[in-house]
Order: C-alpha cells, then structure tokens, then sequence
C-alpha cells in the first residue's frame, strides 16, 4: 500500500505535541470566542457555531 504522505523534497516535518496543540487550540478558541461574544451579545450558539465552522475550515 503506497504512503498516504508524498515525500516532498525540501520539505521537513517536526513532530507535534499533541497535548500542547490540543491545549493551543483551546486557548485560540476560548480567546476568539470571548472576542467575538463582544460584539455579538447573547448569542452563544451563534458564536459556538461560527467558530466551530471556521475551525473545521
């Protein structure tokens, strides 16, 4: 079964932490959101929502 990653010339990886891009995503997401909750009043499905779309973009 071939790689499903290309070996790209010139192209290097670094290993992630996954606890720290969890907890890095949690931060990124918390500090947008109480932005956004800003502008946006009493909506925080919508906010949720949009994050969440963005997110997953």
């Amino acid at each position: 079964m071939p790689d499903p990653t290309p070996n790209i010339p010139g192209s290097t990886t670094t290993p992630v932490d996954g606890a720290a891009a969890i907890a890095l995503a949690q931060e990124t997401y918390a500090r947008a959101k109480a932005e956004i909750a800003k502008t946006i009043v009493g909506q925080d499905e919508v906010v949720d929502q949009a994050l969440t779309a963005i997110f997953c973009r």
